[in-house]
């Protein structure tokens, strides 16, 4: 992979595993919280329609996150 993936360059309709996380401090203990972790499978719903936050389904739940939690997940 010549560049990595992020959770917000996904497309709708299109899933994904959690590589890593990026995120620092209390957001990413936050993101664990609520599933993020490494192997993690994340479904890519639907982009507001000014393109941020985006929902995903994660672990049964839609999630919405801005681009500046999701440009710091990566999947593969």
């Amino acid at each position: 992979m010549d560049t990595a993936k992020t959770l917000h360059n996904m497309h709708e309709g299109t899933s994904a595993k959690v590589k890593t996380l990026l995120n620092e401090g209390s957001m990413r203990r936050r993101l664990q919280d609520m599933g993020l972790i490494e192997g993690t499978k994340v479904i890519c719903l639907q982009r507001s329609p000014a393109g941020d936050p985006i929902a995903y389904l994660i672990r049964g739940a839609v999630i919405a996150l801005r681009e500046e939690e999701s440009s710091k997940i990566l999947v593969e």
